[in-house]
């Protein structure tokens, strides 16, 4: 989506995320259960008990789907079970790290890690040559006490990890461990803007690939091959092993979702859709059985905010709607109060639902948000200034965006929209909004200048999925051109955001609009079919790409 960005998530996120892993502090304090839907991958490590062989295969399916706190108890009821085994206390330990989405270790963590790390090393005279590569390769990934910078225990464990990778290269947990390794070293930093690989990403894929063209159904290679490319200017190449995972664990929520990031980047707008209500409803169901959530419950609210994407891409109103409201009852308050910097922001997503459809009335009657939730009310600005322009009441709409100007400076330390910095995002809708407003105004070459400002901004976003701006700025400024007789620039507008956002309904629905105002109609024909499948599920008729696009301006 949009221009490929090397996204590094900053500092403060960083930070705010571990903060809150910490305060989980990766309990296993509750008791293991067995899950549904946890079946079907194996890995046969050295025990005569098949009970703590069960715990384990299912302690290596949670982590491979980011569940660590779950993985833990698994893993610990395997050692429980047969403390002899010393993959039981491997995986205790490696559960226990960081990983892409969590880059720090609380003190319980860290010193559980490497208890878990020393009872994996004292079990080694019963351990095959590959597990002792990996329990030696886990007992290089920590110390005790933890150092305050971790890096070089990192890359420690990464080497260990390539060589019993260099020893062992038909071993996919091997391989994927190894690749994750790899990939922590560099977290989200994979590809250039430009599509150029960045630091070991190409060893990274290779690995990867290496272990799903032996082991095609491993489920840990799947998983991160597809995040280790999803950001590349070939997302698609992952296509087999999104649909491979699709149905591997169905019981991780995490592992069904992670699908929908290949099928967002290729134009399978329904397939991410059915891939983020699978997941929810599996996150719902596992719920029902396990301990509250801590840190994973983040992964069940990001498949619900992927859910309302997909929805919005689809042109289906009424489940993006129902999406965005869950969203924003689903986000634990305690999270908000405490976290309020980087949880509120993906919150308001109703607005964008809202504008997508050309809700205006709607958009009005929604309440504020308290004080605090200064990112919320700032797209609350945003909305009603688009709102009220299109109801033709410009003076209202300005002086929301007089508002909206006054609190971006208390969104300038700290605030996030997702990998994004608010005050980034927020400068996409102040010209957003400013462009609705001119061309109500009358002043069309105006508001064309403002939007192509803001698709400038919105190209260089970090890239994010679902991305930091819910609906793309080029339908709006396709409309805009369309409206006012500017149809071939249009057309070039819409052709650059199918390159961004494949076979999306609005931009085939903006092209074949502007095809036809050239007289070109033979060409707007021939996307006939592709217009019946992107819209096949849609619950609206939209009159153009963007609801703001139904009438020329005013004057």
């Amino acid at each position: 989506m949009h221009a490929r960005s090397r996204a590094l998530i900053s500092v403060h996120l960083s930070v705010a995320i571990a903060a809150i892993a910490a305060s989980s502090c990766r309990a296993t304090d509750e008791p293991a259960r067995l899950f549904p839907g946890y079946g079907g991958y194996h890995r046969t490590v050295s025990t005569a008990s098949p009970e703590a062989q069960r715990w384990f295969d299912q302690g290596l399916l949670l982590v491979y789907g980011f569940n660590h706190d779950e993985a833990i108890r698994s893993f610990q009821a395997a050692a429980d079970v047969d403390p002899t085994c010393a993959m039981a206390w491997w995986g205790v330990a490696y559960a226990n790290g960081i990983d892409v989405n969590d880059p720090e270790m609380s003190e319980a963590a860290n010193q559980a890690a490497w208890d878990a790390a020393q009872s994996a090393l004292a079990q080694l005279d019963g351990a095959t040559p590959v597990e002792r590569a990996l329990v030696e390769a886990v007992a290089a990934r920590y110390a005790w006490p933890a150092p305050a910078d971790r890096r070089a225990l990192d890359e420690a464990y990464a080497a260990a990890l390539g060589r019993a990778w260099a020893d062992y290269p038909d071993d996919p947990d091997v391989a994927a461990l190894y690749a994750e390794s790899l990939m922590v070293l560099q977290p989200w930093d994979y590809w250039t803007a430009a599509g150029e690989p960045v630091e070991r990403v190409l060893e990274i894929v290779a690995v990867l690939e290496g272990a799903m063209a032996s082991h095609p159904a491993h489920p840990g290679a799947n998983h991160f091959y597809i995040h280790a490319v999803e950001a590349s200017s070939n997302a698609g190449r992952a296509t087999a092993a999104a649909d491979r995972l699709r149905d591997l664990v169905p019981g991780s929520g995490h592992l069904v979702h992670m699908p929908s990031h290949v099928y967002i980047n290729t134009g399978r707008y329904a397939d991410a859709a059915a891939a983020n209500e699978r997941a929810i409803a599996a996150d719902e169901a596992y719920f029902l059985l396990a301990p509250p959530p801590a840190f994973y419950s983040l992964y069940f609210i990001h498949n619900i905010h992927f859910l309302a994407f997909a929805l919005m891409m689809e042109g289906r109103y009424e489940p993006a709607l129902a999406a965005a409201r869950k969203l924003e009852a689903e986000v634990p308050a305690q999270f908000l109060d405490e976290w309020v910097e980087i949880g509120d922001g993906l919150m308001p997503a109703v607005f964008h639902v809202l504008i997508r459809f050309g809700r205006w009335d709607d958009i009005v009657a929604e309440p504020d948000y308290p004080k605090a939730r200064r990112a919320s009310r700032a797209i609350r600005h945003y909305a009603r200034a688009v709102a009220l322009a299109n109801l033709d009441r410009t003076s209202d709409a300005r002086a929301e965006l007089t508002s909206l100007d006054a609190l971006v400076p208390e969104l300038e330390e700290g605030w996030m929209i997702g990998v994004n910095k608010a005050v980034r995002v927020l400068a996409i809708a102040r010209k957003m909004a400013e462009g609705e407003i001119l061309w109500r105004e009358g002043r069309a070459d105006d508001a064309y200048a403002a939007l192509r400002e803001a698709v400038t901004l919105e190209d260089t976003l970090v890239y994010d999925e679902p991305p930091g701006w819910m609906q793309p700025v080029r339908h709006a400024l396709g409309a805009l051109l369309l409206a006012g007789g500017e149809a071939a620039e249009a057309e070039q507008v819409y052709t650059t955001d199918l390159e961004d956002n494949p076979e999306n309904a609005w931009s085939l629905l903006g092209l074949e609009q502007a095809l036809r105002a050239q007289g070109r109609t033979q060409e707007a024909g021939a996307l006939v079919l592709r217009l019946e499948r992107a819209w096949a599920r849609a619950d609206v008729e939209p009159p153009a790409s963007c609801y703001c696009g139904v009438r020329p301006a005013s004057d």
